[in-house]
């Protein structure tokens, strides 16, 4: 079998391809006429990006977000299966890490079929090497709870991990409530706590800043509907 999976990444924002993606990519996206995607429209709208140049009329594209059924994801390996490339498109960033597409992967794996990533922006790991935070440890989780409650128990286990363990603890949020989770932040972490926060990566807005929790409270920055990803570290 020489069909193979391409894990392609996207922008994480409104930015110039060539200056994040390997010419390689280019051409790898346009000898593919199956896709895997978040979102039909979305995933268009950045192949049109990329130059792609196909009638998307005899493209296929098979949609996988969290509302889709196994029955389905059986459909999505059959092009694997019968020796045609397909190639899963994340909605920002990296597939398959904080993005649908691990499923697909595994399924790979288990059937022989070759799984290539391409190369691309991942905002965790942007965010995690420009922090100055420890790259050799640490944990990504995702989205914190909603509740508040929940979400300061959260922050508060977050923060006792990393000064037991000296490890970094990475999480994001809803950009819509990136304020109530800073607010629940400068509330309940320690003052000596450093907090990273990294917002528009790769973007002619990017704000990147440590801080500890003592400084952070004389300068929040405004970035509501803004992604970001935020970093605690308990120790210096």
């Amino acid at each position: 079998m020489n069909a193979s999976l391409y894990l392609i990444p996207s922008s994480l924002g409104e930015t110039s391809i060539t200056r994040i993606f390997p010419s390689d990519n280019f051409k790898i996206i346009q000898s593919l006429d199956y896709f895997i995607v978040e979102k039909f429209r979305s995933a268009r709208r950045f192949l049109r990006s990329v130059k792609f140049d196909k009638d998307f009329e005899k493209v296929k594209m098979f949609e996988l977000n969290k509302h889709t059924r196994s029955i389905e994801i059986e459909a999505m390996m059959k092009p694997l299966l019968n020796n045609h490339s397909t190639g899963i498109i994340s909605e920002a960033g990296i597939p398959a890490v904080a993005d649908p597409g691990s499923e697909i992967v595994l399924l790979a794996h288990k059937n022989n079929i070759r799984v290539i990533p391409l190369i691309g922006p991942s905002s965790i790991l942007i965010a995690l090497m420009s922090s100055g935070f420890n790259g050799q440890k640490f944990t990504f989780h995702g989205y914190l709870p909603v509740k508040s409650f929940e979400r300061i128990k959260a922050i508060k286990a977050l923060e006792k991990r990393s000064y037991q363990n000296r490890e970094t603890q990475i999480f994001m949020e809803t950009p819509y409530r990136n304020m109530k989770l800073i607010e629940d932040i400068m509330a309940h972490a320690s003052s000596d706590t450093l907090f990273c926060i990294a917002c528009d990566l790769s973007l002619e807005t990017e704000f990147i800043k440590t801080k500890t929790i003592r400084e952070w409270k004389n300068m929040i920055p405004e970035i509501h509907k803004r992604p970001c990803i935020f970093l605690l570290q308990g120790y210096s």
